[in-house]
């Protein structure tokens, strides 16, 4: 996977400030008060710090805001970067301030003036997800990222913040490697080998393959990838790390449709080059799986995964054809490029059949209708239970990872009602997002706690945003972590 900046921890050297020949990162305060490390810096540059404190161009960064003075006088540093922050920053500024850092970073070793500034685990979060770079398709070699050294009036303390930092960033740089890959680089093969290689780690990891979905009796799922060369498969991942170990887990389930061509209800050719991010749900439970092996969770959390290609083929499954869920309802499909809500039926009756879990959580780029209602800046929250999915509306608030509340209803679940099956998998133009999350619902028995996540507009923006280069995001592993956590996590 893509290589995080090294980061150490040191204590406050002041001599060591003029020899460090790298980069050099410094925080000026609104007031443009120097701490007791800038006016070192300013001292050896000779006033310039000052000045450019109380510059009209520095009154005009936002917080969180870099400059850079290449090549200052009277330090060995290839150059000073200036970070407009208060010592007691928000989250969101400590972190856009972090990644203003990273987005920074080339081969030489950067040294961050830190001292006694609040927030530093967020400032090094920041830093390390926008540090990120996605060149395993790049013929040249990446160039190497030097490493990060954090000069702190309390090393030892956040040494152990550090730690808790590259867990979380690691199992999200995990999520955007898996969804930035090309689908014929990340076929189901090659996802479901990737996520067994994470039982280094200490996750139980099990692939169920075709004849033993079939023997299940898994028909939606299979029925999308029959027109496919690759293999459906079916990924299951354990962490145990509860006191308990027999105490009921969380289920994530993620939809890992590695490529969606719509299938005979071919999608356009234009864009059609996005779907190979169409496994996102499978990529960010991946994610959340790996930071809670990195950083022993005390909590049981049991991950389900499909993995399929839906392909248009001579034995590919047609519209108005009728298929029979894991659970038993038979389905009419109407479009063939309503497809992931067939592989996540299957997989959520699974999980709670097999595992009893205390609360479901899927995860999918499920509908073009979500991006529509929200844009690139919310997921779309479904639940059948306010407690749970406040949970998580709080955990994606504090962790600054949009998601936004939407509805369910009778109505909306009548519109899937079908003349020769139990169920459609589509409800019609109106309301597609929510019919989706109703088909959903089906595969929920009463009294669990369950939220669908449709992560379309989030998982791979158009561009890039604060915290991450164009290309995947990431999405939803901090949410999911912090919400286990504070809910799951048993000391």
């Amino acid at each position: 996977m893509a290589q995080l900046p090294q980061f150490t921890a040191s204590p406050i050297d002041l001599d060591s400030i003029a020899d460090f020949d790298g980069r050099v990162t410094v925080f000026l305060s609104e007031t443009g008060r120097l701490s007791q490390l800038a006016r070192r810096v300013n001292r050896l540059m000779r006033g310039a710090l000052e000045r450019f404190g109380e510059s009209d161009r520095f009154a005009k960064m936002s917080a969180g805001d870099a400059v850079e003075m290449p090549f200052p006088t009277g330090m060995a540093a290839q150059a000073v970067q200036v970070i407009r922050l208060e010592r007691k920053p928000s989250q969101e500024q400590a972190r856009k301030a972090g990644a203003a850092i990273g987005k920074a970073l080339g081969g030489s070793d950067t040294l961050v003036l830190l001292g006694n500034q609040q927030l530093a685990a967020d400032i090094a979060l920041g830093c390390a997800l926008r540090a990120y770079r996605y060149t395993e398709m790049k013929s040249e070699e990446a160039p190497a990222q030097g490493g990060v050294t954090f000069m702190a009036s309390k090393p030892e303390e956040l040494e152990a913040d550090l730690a808790a930092v590259s867990a979380v960033a690691e199992g999200v740089c995990y999520t955007r490697d898996l969804v930035n890959k090309p689908s014929n680089i990340l076929t189901t093969t090659t996802f479901a080998e990737s996520l067994s290689d994470m039982s280094d780690l200490g996750l139980t990891v099990e692939v169920l393959e075709e004849d033993q979905l079939e023997e299940l009796g898994m028909h939606m799922l299979l029925g999308v990838g029959v027109g496919s060369e690759s293999p459906s498969k079916v990924v299951v991942m354990q962490w145990t790390g509860a006191p308990d170990a027999k105490a009921a887990p969380l289920a994530l389930i993620g939809k890992g449709v590695v490529f969606d061509t719509g299938g005979i209800s071919l999608k356009p050719a234009g864009g059609m080059e996005d779907m190979t991010m169409d496994m996102g749900g499978a990529g960010t439970v991946a994610g959340v799986m790996r930071t809670l092996a990195l950083r022993k969770a005390r909590a049981n959390v049991v991950a389900v995964v499909g993995l399929v290609e839906n392909m248009p083929d001579g034995k590919a499954q047609r519209p108005g054809d009728v298929v029979t869920s894991l659970k038993g309802d038979t389905v009419e499909v109407i479009n063939t490029d309503a497809e992931g809500r067939l592989v996540l039926g299957d997989i959520m009756w699974y999980a709670q059949e097999r595992f009893s879990p205390a609360g479901m959580i899927d995860l999918a780029t499920l509908t073009g209708a979500i991006i529509v209602a929200l844009g690139h800046e919310h997921a779309g929250v479904f639940s059948n239970d306010d407690s749970f999915a406040g949970s998580f509306l709080k955990a994606a608030a504090a962790e600054g990872e949009g998601a936004w509340r939407m509805p369910l209803g009778k109505g909306y679940a009548k519109l899937l009602k079908s003349s020769v099956a139990d169920v459609k998998n589509i409800g019609g133009r109106w309301g597609g997002s929510v019919t989706a999350a109703e088909f959903l619902h089906r595969f929920v028995p009463e009294g669990l706690p369950w939220i669908h996540l449709d992560i379309a507009g989030v998982a791979k923006p158009a561009g890039a945003t604060v915290l991450a280069p164009k290309g995947a995001t990431g999405w939803g592993v901090m949410a999911l972590d912090r919400m286990i956590r504070e809910m799951f996590d048993e000391g």
